[in-house]
């Protein structure tokens, strides 16, 4: 038998050298990767879980713009996102397709709805990644964004396969042309470094607030598979959203609605080249409206092309006459002012230079009175000539002309008065030459207005955090100074209504039915652009007019401007602007309850201290004061009253008394807005009021007991549905009124 020998094979030794050092160099390799955390400066930790992280953002709502009444002007809505689905995959497995199987049929389609051009949609819904394949789904910028639910219904309806839709957001301005120049806009802008979009002010309080506005946007965190479904035990990380903060405003949205209202008739019918208007408290410096034409829709921005100042603080004017109001306001406060004296009215010569009244021959010899309810400029100028121009200057300062009213918007200019010649002194007193604002011309007012006390206009009334309800911001009235006395106040506002009263005044055409105005009509000349001197004819003028109502106790001050009205031929410039402040004023004096036959003179009466005491006792005090107490409960101890204890009310006015038990329905009929608010909230009925101005009808009777959560609808009618227009009279002869 052979014995068998063991032959070293030298091949095969190497062979199981080679792969079995392979084998314990993979071996130490899968045992390092377990056991280290870095391997080639990379964290192996934040590669697996950048693998399977999935980070959902949320996203934050801009925060509200609203009106005094909570009335929304500008806010978030619901909009949708166009997205095509165009990866023949998708389709894989499914009965219908669902991604775009014709990509030039659904771009003709889609190029009827959204705001791009058919081949640019083709093109994106053929296009390829880098290396060459299809993605999954692809999007259309801008113009797939921001589409409303009816774009949404008509493009489903069309049955396009891979066409879908996800929920977005879009600034919607409910109200259209509303403030336009103080609202501004915002619009949504890609973000640079990333695709996200991102909602930003360009204009206005949008612009200005922006910071404030915009919200914070929140994310939702979690490990997940491969396909992105959540783990099992996964924990899940949620960072909520923060929503911008809510800004609300002095502004009244029914007083802006009139406002706009008559603004846009005006416009139409005289088709000025721009106006102006501002409505104010004067009590408080809080702006309730503001305009101006031409204007614009935030939505689309149509109409924004020719001008984007705010015209009320950004643009300065030549007043005209209304300046006459500060100049006889500081004769009289100055004692100056001498009524009954006379001057030869027609010219008045200032070393070598001459200026005349605007009917260029004066009306001889008059009073000083007479030279004011004539807007004689020669009166102002010898008024001057008693005072010393030292003293004019004084007042306007204390007045706050040449310096910023500090209004809580951006942009304010201050104009320039103009001192350096002796003839500059003299037109000032008319408003010719120096210039200024609207809205200096509104703080002045409230002077006049206010018994002396001067506030400072405020825009702004609050800015609250919704999510906590924090107050960030909250405006109060500012005085800003005493130029005048109370007395010199009262004393100007006599004299400005009796350019509305007298048989020569300049005002007549203001007179309201029931309301006594006050105020200073302006016709003031228009520089040329090349400093070429001033526009000539009637075509040419800024007619203005500053007034104010009730005379005895003013409640609101509205100063409108109209700039190159084209004018009838037996029109003058007073029409157009008396057309915007009759109806403004007489609308919103309504509005506010003002009853015309307490405007002569308006007791007030200071409210005790109700709360804890009986509402029958309460009730019959009330009565017997004059006052119209409104209960909310089955009575018994009081809880709360509206308006608190201290407060003067006008006689007639409402006080309500809150108690406990069931509430019993009263009648709503004749109630203002205001009023249905306050009861409201007092109540915390489900009051559904539709409509604005005064209650015309109510769902439910009066006097029924409410013991479910049902909504009472309580309808309201404006001013100008419940009062027939008033026809403008003219005399027999048709003659002209008398134009400043």
């Amino acid at each position: 038998m052979k014995k068998s020998t063991f032959r070293f094979q030298k091949g095969a030794f190497l062979m199981f050298l080679l792969y079995g050092g392979l084998f314990l160099l993979l071996f130490w390799r899968i045992v390092h990767l377990q056991t280290a955390s870095e391997v080639n400066g990379y964290s192996l930790q934040a590669e697996a879980a950048a693998k399977y992280a999935r980070e959902v953002h949320l996203a934050a709502n801009r925060g509200r713009i609203l009106d005094r009444n909570d009335n929304v002007v500008a806010e978030d809505t619901l909009a949708y996102k166009l997205v095509a689905v165009v990866n023949e995959l998708a389709s894989k497995n499914a009965k219908q397709p669902i991604h775009v199987e014709d990509p030039a049929k659904t771009a003709k389609i889609l190029a009827q709805y959204i705001e791009m051009e058919e081949q640019d949609i083709y093109r994106i819904l053929t296009r390829k990644m880098k290396d060459g394949s299809t993605p999954y789904q692809v999007e259309f910028g801008a113009a797939g964004r921001k589409i409303s639910y009816d774009t949404k219904l008509a493009i489903d309806e069309e049955e396009l396969p891979g066409i879908i839709f996800e929920e977005d957001t879009k600034r919607y301005y409910p109200n259209g042309p509303f403030a336009s120049h103080l609202i501004g806009f915002a619009v949504e802008e890609k973000q640079e470094g990333d695709s996200t979009f991102k909602t930003v002010g360009k204009m206005g309080l949008e612009y200005t607030y922006n910071e404030q506005l915009t919200g914070i946007p929140g994310s939702i965190s979690y490990n997940s598979d491969r396909k992105g479904y959540l783990l099992p035990n996964s924990e899940k990380m949620i960072q909520p959203a923060k929503n911008g903060a809510d800004i609300y405003l002095t502004l009244d949205k029914t007083i802006q609605n009139f406002l706009e209202e008559a603004m846009s008739q005006v416009d139409q019918q005289y088709k000025p080249e721009s106006m102006t208007a501002i409505v104010a408290n004067p009590k408080t410096g809080e702006i309730l409206a503001m305009s101006q034409r031409p204007t614009f829709d935030p939505a689309d921005r149509i109409g924004l092309e020719s001008n984007w100042l705010n015209e009320t603080i950004e643009n300065v004017i030549e007043p005209g006459s209304t300046m006459k109001i500060f100049t006889l306001a500081a004769a009289v406060d100055s004692g100056n002012w001498y009524p009954n004296a006379t001057f030869k009215s027609g010219q008045y010569t200032v070393l070598d230079r001459t200026i005349r009244d605007h009917n260029r021959v004066g009306w001889g010899e008059i009073t000083y009175l007479e030279g004011f309810q004539h807007s004689s400029n020669t009166g102002m100028a010898h008024m001057l000539s008693i005072m010393g121009s030292e003293t004019f200057y004084d007042y306007l300062d204390r007045f706050g002309f040449g310096q910023k009213t500090g209004i809580d918007l951006p942009g304010e200019v201050t104009g320039t008065l103009l001192s350096r010649y002796p003839i500059n002194k003299v037109t000032t007193t008319y408003g010719q030459g120096s210039t200024v604002t609207p809205m200096q011309l509104i703080q002045a007012m409230t002077a006049i207005a206010n018994d002396g006390k001067m506030m400072q206009p405020y825009v702004i009334d609050k800015i609250v955090d919704p999510s906590t309800g924090e107050i960030i911001l909250d405006d109060e009235p500012v005085v800003k100074g005493e130029p005048v006395s109370a007395a010199t106040a009262k004393q100007v506002r006599e004299i400005l209504a009796s350019t509305v009263t007298s048989d020569i005044g300049t005002a007549r055409r203001f007179a309201l039915d029931g309301y006594e105005v006050a105020g200073k009509t302006g016709t003031a000349e228009i520089a040329r652009e090349n400093g070429g001197g001033y526009y000539s004819g009637k075509n040419n003028y800024l007619y203005s007019f500053l007034g104010m109502a009730p005379v005895e106790d003013p409640q609101l001050i509205m100063y409108i401007a109209v700039k190159k009205p084209k004018l009838g031929e037996n029109e003058g410039g007073s029409e157009p602007t008396a057309a915007v402040f009759k109806t403004v004023m007489e609308n919103s004096l309504k509005y506010f309850n003002i009853n015309p036959e307490e405007v002569a003179e308006v007791q007030m009466t200071k409210l005790a201290n109700y709360e804890k005491q009986s509402a029958e006792n309460a009730q019959v005090e009330l009565i017997n004061q004059g006052l119209k107490p409104i209960l909310i409960g089955e009575g018994g101890q009081i809880i709360e009253q509206y308006p608190a204890q201290g407060l003067a009310v006008a006689k007639g006015s409402v006080v309500f008394l809150k108690t406990d038990g069931t509430i019993t329905l009263p009648s709503f009929s004749g109630w203002s807005l205001r009023n249905m608010l306050i009861y409201k909230a007092l109540s915390g009925l489900p009051i559904e009021i539709v409509g604005e101005g005064y209650v015309d009808s109510q769902s439910v009777s009066e006097n029924t007991a409410i013991q479910d959560a049902a909504p009472i609808v309580v309808k309201l009618k404006t001013p100008e549905e419940s009062f027939a227009p008033q026809v403008e009279e003219t005399d027999e002869e048709g003659e002209q009124l008398p134009q400043d």
